[in-house]
């Protein structure tokens, strides 16, 4: 492992996951999340789409989709042909919680894809030579930002779901606590493999 460390911190290349790439990903559900209200939950599902469509457009004509386009896809296209099949009164309870919905689907999906490939694997591949794919170093960090981007957004389903039953702090636990959780996520994301690569070979 040491050797594969040290093999992976002196051969040049990209950046070994590119965060850009992951928050587009993430767009559309933060635009949900954005927009979604009692009263606007419909559009914010039709945007969602269009952005989903539009940001895995290039992905889907080369043949490849990633996990968390595919379900935001589905996800927000199931949203729009609710809106359009059932009344409003059929509706109340996803008017409530469709971003505790949201929130908690990328959740399930992060973590679900511990048991397979880390959703982030996808990403970094771009960027990462291939024969470095199936290194530990690669496995360990990208289960480990998986993780974490897991447990970001299911903080934020609890406060989301918070934020229904105490209306009162609304802001705190809609948009402030959220917007942290995101911004550190990513701060996360970027700095976390150089860190651990740095600590995965002894000084000397």
């Amino acid at each position: 492992m040491v050797e594969q460390a040290t093999t992976e911190q002196t051969t040049p290349r990209k950046k070994p996951l590119d965060t850009a790439s992951v928050f587009l990903s993430f767009a559309p559900w933060i635009i949900f999340g954005v927009v979604a209200s009692p009263s606007t939950w419909e559009y914010a599902a039709l945007a969602a789409l269009i952005a989903a469509l539009v940001l895995s457009a290039q992905d889907l004509l080369q043949g490849r989709i990633r996990i968390l386009d595919t379900a935001g896809i589905v996800f927000f296209a199931v949203l729009s042909v609710l809106a359009l099949a059932l009344n409003r009164a059929d509706l109340l309870w996803l008017e409530t919680y469709a971003q505790v919905i949201s929130n908690g689907l990328v959740a399930v999906i992060a973590f679900a894809s511990l048991l397979h490939d880390p959703f982030t694997a996808q990403y970094a591949r771009e960027s990462t030579p291939r024969q470095y794919w199936d290194s530990p170093v690669f496995r360990h960090i990208n289960r480990v930002l998986t993780t974490y981007w897991g447990v970001t957004f299911a903080v934020m389903t609890a406060s989301t779901w918070l934020a229904i039953h105490f209306p009162g702090q609304d802001d705190w636990f809609n948009w402030v606590i959220p917007v942290v959780l995101l911004v550190i996520a990513v701060k996360f994301t970027q700095r976390y493999p150089d860190t651990y690569k740095s600590r995965a070979v002894p000084a000397g």
